[in-house]
């Protein structure tokens, strides 16, 4: 009787190439590289207006009745007053609606109300043509414009101390869009508003005896 023995099967190390996927990784990253459009720095514009230079000397000559500033400090605190600075208690108030945004359109009521209703009527006149919507629109903003540049509307000084924030300063001119405030600046922090703030914190000035 013949002897069976079972055949030995070879085995075969299962080996994997990578080098095609690495060539193909490399195929993407390049093609990612140059279709993809890199992120730029994002910036804030501000627009100021045209007849209200952002300097000292033009700040001592806005009409007091008119006159507006805010002076930006740490812990987001914001402080309020009307008038020429130095006859004026700054009032500390805060961001948003009940704070700042009320004393802002109650100082600006009459032009807000006007852009209110002008909102309106422009909505009213919409159209699906591009030309007429953009022929209505640049009316509307020009109106604006002329609305927010008024005799009768208020001059707002914004200065933020060094312990402001960046989004302080944002957080202001959002209210300066929110109330319709057409006339506004960004002023240099002085000496003297650090005196108004220290008076209206309660804060002494030591005396050399």
């Amino acid at each position: 009787m013949a002897k069976t023995g079972k055949s030995k099967q070879k085995k075969m190390n299962a080996r994997v190439d990578f080098t095609p996927m690495v060539d193909m990784i490399m195929l993407l990253v390049t093609f990612f590289m140059l279709c993809t459009t890199l992120i730029k720095p994002q910036t804030m514009e501000i627009a100021m207006p045209a007849d209200l230079e952002t300097n000292e000397e033009n700040s001592t000559q806005v009409e007091e009745s008119k006159a507006v500033t805010l002076l930006l400090d740490e812990g987001d605190a914001i402080y309020y007053f009307e008038g020429i600075p130095g006859q004026a208690t700054p009032e500390k108030t805060t961001y948003g609606k009940g704070g700042v945004r009320d004393k802002l359109l109650r100082k600006n009521q009459v032009a807000y109300q006007k852009i209110q209703q002008l909102k309106k009527e422009f909505q009213l006149q919409q159209s699906s043509d591009p030309q007429t919507f953009a022929k209505n629109k640049e009316a509307y903003e020009a109106k604006v414009k002329e609305i927010t540049g008024g005799d009768d509307t208020p001059n707002v000084i914004i200065k933020a101390s060094d312990k402001a924030t960046y989004y302080n300063l944002v957080d202001a001119l959002d209210e300066m869009k929110i109330c319709n405030i057409g006339k506004f600046m960004i002023n240099d922090f002085t000496e003297d508003d650090q005196k108004i703030l220290d008076e209206a914190k309660g804060i002494g000035t030591p005396t050399n005896q």
